[in-house]
């Protein structure tokens, strides 16, 4: 013990001299009397004498002599207790002294005997210093992380003693104040821990004391919500200076020293500050305040902690100047202290590295101190070879090791420790938290095990800069006992799926957990839990005051009285019982306070109605669940979900009057609501019960079930001065119907018809002209009168119906049987899609619904009073003897196998597809039949009632089955030869299919086997230089590429592929392109758009011949009035010239509404039809000319005229669901007839069904939303809009376009204040600022104009400035003054005059003047200069065209003379 003594005696007088080493002796025997009560007392005061540089001392000689003889006498006595004690080690534990004395330097003795241990709470004791981060600020107490995966917390009495003083002294009224203004100016309030501390921030720290496990009784923390907080029980630390302070010699305090201090007062000029050390205070002045890292404009209060760097220490040594700036202080590096308790946590000091073993660093601290540095604060990798030994290296203090003697640290090389941060980890943006960038429940798929402690866990890695610690107990559900790097499923190397559970800030480091029941959990905090969600929980404990629940894990909820159910429980503990299930719903979760609040009440649980969370989610109209919590005389308070609560007056609490509201409405009485009024300024909520009930009629009827253009009946309510009220059939809508209207449509007056009209009259087909849902009415009008029909109506029965008779009807709807024909009121007929045309893909196998057709009478179903229809043109005309490509099936005997057919999807099944061949005959796909190759999403290519193409498999007579396949090639695919290695050779070329997508390349499957191979990312590109990693992202699963067998290894069954394109050549295409051209046309699967059409051009004529001439019903047993004779006789004429159907004209609305702004800077050009179409004949170059003159008519015949209604579009988008030509088509189809709303409904089903990929299509939708919202929207909703269209798409080119829109509407003060936010967050885009110049120069405002100049140059980069200027140059001579457009361009041109771009603009801009004499000397300047030969060329040749336009021929002659006299002057330099 005394040799330990002597060491840190010798260590810390700085000399090896005897008389330097008793002074200090003498120093240091005081100063250790607290911390080693053993030691005697020194007499001698240590100020009174100088630190020992010079020799000088105050003893006397025979003092002095004295102490030399006792310093030998101890000296002796040590080395001789040191050797006895060192003989016993070894001879009982020679094996381990062996195993621990291998030496890692020359001498190695002094680094054998210093082990490398981990900080854990039993290594704690009082009295350590410590450096802490604070992860947690909680209103009594700071949660501070240790190094080593340890927590610690810091009451609020122990942050100073300045602050405890004011804690104590504080009166009950001040603590109950609410504190006003002045009282939070005032620097002697008490501040709160927040104001104080921030998450991240280092804290340097002693022990105060250490408490068992699971102690509860601790100061400052209430209740634990989670581990970390638990775990911080055990250790309670001190921040006040005077306790971490302590022992600091003064003779340290020099410039460049950082110490941790407390304000202690206010005055004039600065801080003073208390620093802990006897008779020294620290000076702050305001100004240096102003660098530190706190509130601007805010006073530090007294008691404040601060961390600080001794900037300068006055001759009498009792005030010394410090700096708050944290950059100082960060990088403040301690060089020598004279006394080793001025070595402090968080210091960063001068080391040598004098050992490197694989656990650590040994160091030579300050040149005298021993330290050591475990792999966790070291950078990731091999300590052996990082480091080497002699290295010198800054580090950060940890922790003094204690107790120890000689006197150890621990140290830190960890980057974000010594940079005094936060750790991060690096991302696309810059450096991201670790909170951020692995949020607490992230489920890490593939964690690498780096390091394995065998008592304590493994420490795998996560990203390139991020690891992570599991500790042993988190390895597996089951027991671990110990761990083994080199054997078990946690050895070094293997990967494994992790969960992050919390954080080490201080050690950098993710807490993570590889247990199943861990990974299985839905929640691990209470953030992740979402208000209204149902859960269901465990009851955990019943109380008097709540039941608690557990709900995953550690995440627990509790249920309060009111909430157990609907009505209160007398007997709660009969209902819940501990370890009993239960059914909640969330009500309140407080992340902060980590509190969840459940609901037991049925209603609550079991509601279908929307959750309301937040102010955002209270819409007025919303009818939801809310359950009383206060009552008074005139209103009720209910609350919602997360604390929202809402006001219900009293006048809307029941339909009849309530004498007593607590007497009906009981606290805790569940109640439907519907929200009646919200104020934005407060947020205050009105709602209502009385509204809420499903028996309330509102002031306001909802019509949302009569559209414009609905065919409608009615009955007669009442009749006005000149409308009749009409009560609309079955939707009790009440209408209004002008009498003026119904008497031209019977032909008598309005006078004669307020006699016959009666109350109670029922009227026939009404048609709905407007509706306004606001205010809930309609208007009707009669239908108008058709034209009559050209033969007589005929009476039908279904007794006088016969098969193979002609009937005519209207279609009602589609269901799965086809299509629901009305024939008469009383009759109705099915068409089958396989009765619809004797070709499919030029027939109506879906006609639309409403429309009109012919159909002949296959059979009559008298029980069903239903008729079987078919339009088939060989039933209609027998006589015509055409061909039938689609022929009619009647039994299974119709097929046989081989035999090709179509059908249409008549449902879609997790094993294949059922096809419809006929009304009786269904088929089967299966999963394996429908594709050549493998296809993952085959449901995505399928929808019900496509057209689709196969060939018959097999069939079953008694089974009635039939099996379809969508296959190319021979039906006994068994035959087919299959590849093997045998058959493969070096530079074969195979087409293969991209199996799978790697980092390091592609596995490619050889079509027509099962052999697969790698092609390594290598042999991609034949340029070196190029970005592989991008070229492998262009590739995705399934597609087909050619590749070349490079190598193939038999014996591993290992085949190397290369895709480079100098591997083929053009005629390995060719052959490919030839046989694709061979393939027929008749190939199987979806048949494609042009022949999945809904008709041809006849069909299309006849039916809107027919619904011309449709009337009414007139009653029971009367046919439909259709012309049956048009046309019959010619069936078989088809229009030989189809008018082309330009949609786009449906877009001009008569207001002037445009879609889409057109302008200089259009961006966007909506595809025509024609060039889609011709897009389209290009892609099929490679199919038969037969199936392309198809395909062509098809596509024309596909309507003859544009859509006119929504059946119309549908069927339109069906198709080409990415095209937004139709989707704005559409949204202009419902304004035209008024429907806003829906207009927007379909853009925002555009937005989301067009294909991400298609960004020109969606930006067009986005644009004729604003443009709609621009003319119908309000302000908030255009903002909306606007704002939603930003985040989008292209921000820059949709502020643009806003401007535009705002601009070709007439609205100059939007446009303006649209370019002004415009160029303020795109200030670097000359694009920008020439446009908002463009506008002023429109509207004359040329001042403002020209003032953007300056400005756009002092925000755009240097190399944008010619550019922009040009620009402005440009518009003076367009818009503005062309004398000064052209004096911009003489400063242009003077000081950049070989920019022969800038000429050609200038000449140019003066040609559009006019004039030639200008011209003329611009010219002459210009060929006066320096250029080419092809440059000059190119100049006389403008000249010359502008002569010719602008001058004469006199000026011709002289050009041409120039040009030769140039020439000459340029081919005599040259032979000079």
């Amino acid at each position: 013990m005394a040799a330990g003594k002597k060491r840190v005696l010798d260590e810390a007088s700085g000399t090896p001299k005897a008389k330097k080493t008793k002074m200090e002796r003498s120093e240091k025997k005081p100063r250790d009397q607290p911390h080693k009560s053993s030691e005697p007392a020194s007499s001698l005061v240590a100020d009174e004498i100088d630190f020992p540089r010079g020799g000088g001392t105050t003893l006397t000689p025979l003092e002095v002599k004295t102490l030399r003889a006792e310093a030998a006498k101890e000296a002796d006595k040590e080395l001789f207790e040191d050797s006895a004690k060192d003989q016993i080690v070894k001879r009982r534990r020679k094996s381990e002294v062996d195993s621990k004395s291998k030496p890692f330097d020359k001498d190695g003795k002094k680094a054998a005997r210093i082990r490398i241990e981990h900080l854990n709470y039993k290594r704690v004791v009082v009295g350590m210093k410590i450096l802490g981060q604070v992860i947690a600020v909680e209103p009594l107490a700071l949660i501070v992380a240790l190094p080593n995966q340890l927590f610690a917390h810091v009451p609020i009495t122990q942050i100073s003693s300045q602050l405890t003083h004011i804690l104590e002294s504080m009166d009950d009224d001040e603590m109950h104040s609410s504190g006003d203004e002045e009282e939070d100016a005032s620097p002697s309030r008490v501040p709160d821990l927040f104001e104080i501390f921030k998450p991240g921030e280092y804290v340097r720290a002693v022990v105060t004391s250490v408490h068992a496990p699971g102690a509860t009784d601790i100061a400052g923390l209430g209740r634990a919500r989670d581990e970390v907080q638990r775990a911080s029980r055990r250790v309670e630390l001190s921040l006040v200076p005077e306790k971490v302070n302590e022992g600091i010699a003064k003779a340290d305090l020099r410039s460049g020293f950082t110490i941790s201090a407390s304000v202690k007062s206010v005055e004039d000029h600065g801080y003073i500050l208390d620093l802990g050390i006897p008779e020294v205070s620290g000076f702050l002045s305001f100004k240096d305040s102003k660098k530190g890292p706190f509130d601007e404009g805010k006073k530090l209060h007294v008691g404040r902690l601060v961390d600080v760097v001794v900037s300068k220490l006055p001759g009498n040594g009792r005030t010394c100047n410090v700096s708050v700036d944290p950059t100082t202080y960060r990088n403040a590096v301690l060089t020598e202290v004279s006394d080793v308790h001025s070595i402090v946590p968080g210091a960063l000091v001068q080391s040598l590295v004098t050992a490197v073993q694989p656990d650590g660093l040994i160091l030579q601290v300050l040149g005298f101190f021993d330290g050591t540095i475990d792999q966790f604060h070291l950078s990731p990798g091999d300590p052996e070879e990082n480091y080497k030994v002699g290295q010198k290296i800054k580090a950060r203090i940890l922790y003094d090791i204690s107790p120890s003697t000689p006197p150890r640290f621990a140290l830190s090389l960890a980057d974000h420790v010594v940079r005094y941060s936060a750790k991060s980890t690096a991302s696309d943006g810059g450096s991201t938290s670790l909170h951020d960038a692995y949020p607490i429940g992230t489920v890490l798929e593939a964690v690498k095990v780096t390091r394995v402690e065998n008592e304590r866990g493994l420490i795998v890695e996560v990203g390139s800069d991020v690891e992570g610690f599991i500790h042993i107990s988190q390895v597996s559900d089951e027991h671990v006992p110990t761990l083994s790097a080199l054997s078990g499923a946690w050895k070094v190397g293997t990967v494994h799926r992790a969960r992050v559970t919390g954080y080490f800030p201080l050690d950098g480091l993710l807490q993570l957990s590889l247990r199943t029941s861990v990974l299985a959990q839905k929640f691990l905090q209470v953030a992740d839990v979402q208000v209204g969600e149902v859960i269901k929980g465990t009851v955990k404990k019943l109380t008097d005051s709540a039941l608690f629940v557990s709900i995953s894990g550690n995440v627990d909820g509790v249920v309060w009285p009111n909430h157990y159910a609907d009505i209160a429980l007398k007997h709660p503990q009969k209902r819940f019982k501990p370890g009993g299930s239960i059914k909640c719903r969330v009500l309140v979760v407080d992340p902060e306070r980590k509190r969840i609040a459940l609901t037991a009440k049925k209603t609550l649980v079991e509601s279908t109605l929307p959750v309301v969370s937040q102010a955002s989610d209270a819409q007025v109209g919303t009818v939801t669940h809310a359950v009383v919590f206060k009552t008074s005389e005139k209103s009720l308070q209910v609350e919602f979900y997360n604390n929202l609560k809402a006001t219900v007056p009293a006048r809307e609490a029941s339909e009849t009057a309530i004498s007593s509201l607590s007497a009906a409405f009981p606290i805790g009485k569940p109640v439907q609501v519907r929200i009646v009024a919200i104020d934005p300024e407060t947020s205050r909520i009105t709602a209502s019960i009385r509204q809420a009930s499903p028996n309330f009629k509102s002031a306001i009827t909802d019509i949302s079930g009569v559209d414009i253009g609905d065919i409608v009946d009615g009955v007669v309510s009442d009749i006005r001065k000149d409308k009749a009220v009409v009560t609309l059939q079955p939707t009790q809508v009440t209408a209004l119907l002008s009498l003026t209207n119904i008497a031209n449509r019977r032909a008598i007056s309005v006078a004669q018809l307020r006699l016959t009209l009666k109350v109670g009259e029922k009227l026939q087909d009404l048609v709905v002209t407007s509706r306004n849902p606001e205010k809930g009415f309609v208007l009707v009008a009669t239908k108008p009168k058709e034209k009559e029909a050209l033969l007589q109506k005929n009476h039908l029965s279904l007794d006088t119906v016969q098969p193979g008779q002609l009937v005519g009807g209207r279609v009602l709807r589609h269901n799965r049987h086809g299509a629901l024909i009305k024939i008469t009121n009383s009759i109705s007929g099915v068409l089958h899609p396989t009765d619809a045309a004797d070709d499919y893909d030029s027939g109506k196998p879906f006609p639309a619904v409403d429309s009109v057709l012919k159909a002949v009478v296959l059979s009559v179903d008298k029980e069903r009073r239903q008729l079987r229809l078919s339009t088939r043109m060989s039933r209609l005309f027998p006589a015509q003897n055409k061909p039938v490509a689609d022929r009619e099936l009647a039994d299974l005997s119709d097929l046989k196998v081989g035999d090709t057919i179509r059908g249409f999807i008549k449902s879609i099944a997790e094993h294949g597809l059922f096809v419809t061949l006929s009304r009786e005959i269904d088929a089967r796909v299966q999963i394996k039949e429908l594709f050549d190759d493998y296809v993952k999403d085959w449901k995505s290519r399928f929808s019900v009632n496509q057209l689709v193409k196969g060939r018959i498999l097999s069939l079953d007579a008694e089974k009635k089955q039939v099996e379809l396949s969508f296959r190319s090639g021979d039906l006994k695919r068994e035959n087919r030869s299959q590849l093997s290695m045998s058959d493969l050779s070096e530079g074969q070329k195979v087409d293969g299919r991209i199996k799978r997508v790697e980092d390091y390349g592609l596995f490619i499957e050889i079509e027509g086997s099962k052999l697969s191979g790698l092609c390594h990312k290598s042999e991609l590109s034949d340029n070196k230089d190029a970005d592989v990693t991008l070229a492998l992202r262009s590739f995705r699963e399934g597609d087909k590429v050619k590749a070349v067998i490079l190598s193939v290894d038999r014996e591993k069954r290992r085949i190397s592929f290369g895709l480079k394109p100098s591997y083929f050549e053009e005629k390995d295409f060719g052959e490919e392109s030839e046989s694709e051209d061979e393939e027929p046309g008749s190939a199987f699967g979806v048949v494609e758009d042009g022949e999945d059409s809904d008709g041809g051009a006849e069909d299309d004529v006849q039916q809107e011949e027919d619904g011309s001439d449709q009337e009414s019903d007139d009653g029971e047993g009367v046919a439909m009035d259709v012309d049956l004779t048009l046309d019959l006789q010619q069936p078989d004429k088809r229009s030989a010239v189809i008018p082309t159907v330009v949609l786009a004209e449906t877009l001009d609305l008569e207001d002037g509404f445009q879609w889409s702004v057109t302008g200089p800077t259009e961006d966007v050009e909506m595809e025509s039809e024609e060039e889609s179409d011709e897009d389209s004949q290009l892609e099929g170059k490679k199919k038969k000319k037969k199936r392309k003159e198809i395909e062509l008519d098809l596509t024309a015949d596909m309507h003859s005229k544009a859509p006119e209604s929504n059946a119309d579009f549908e069927r339109l988008l069906l198709g080409s669901p990415n095209s937004s030509y139709l989707w704005i088509q559409y949204m202009s189809f419902q304004l035209q007839i008024s429907e806003i709303d829906k207009a927007r409904e379909i853009a925002k089903r555009a937005l989301k069904q067009i294909n991400f990929r298609e960004e020109q299509e969606k930006l067009n939708v986005w644009i004729a939303l604003l443009n709609l919202e621009n003319v119908y929207g309000t302000e908030e909703s255009l903002e909306s809009t606007f704002k939603d269209a930003a985040r989008h798409n292209d921000s820059k080119t949709i502020h643009l376009r806003m401007a535009e829109i705002f601009e070709q509407s007439d609205k100059p003060e939007k446009t303006e204040d649209q370019f002004k936010r415009t160029v303020k967050k795109f200030s670097q885009s000359s694009k920008v600022w020439t446009l908002f110049a463009e506008h002023y120069l429109k509207r004359g405002m040329l001042e403002e104009a020209r003032k953007l100049l300056p400005r756009s140059l002092q925000s755009l980069e240097k190399r944008k400035h010619l550019k922009t200027i040009c620009k402005f140059a440009q518009l003076e001579y367009k818009l503005g003054d062309p004398e000064r457009g052209k004096t911009i361009f003489e400063g242009i041109v003077d000081s950049h005059s070989k920019r022969w771009d800038m000429w050609s603009v200038y000449i140019d801009m003066e040609a559009g003047q006019g004039d030639v004499m200008s011209l003329r000397n611009l010219f002459n300047r210009v060929l006066a200069l320096k250029m080419t030969s092809h440059k000059a060329k190119s100049f006389f040749k403008k000249w010359l065209e502008l002569e010719r336009r602008l001058g004469d021929e006199e000026g011709q002659d002289a050009v041409k003379a120039k040009a030769i006299e140039w020439t000459q002057r340029a081919a005599g330099i040259a032979e000079l």
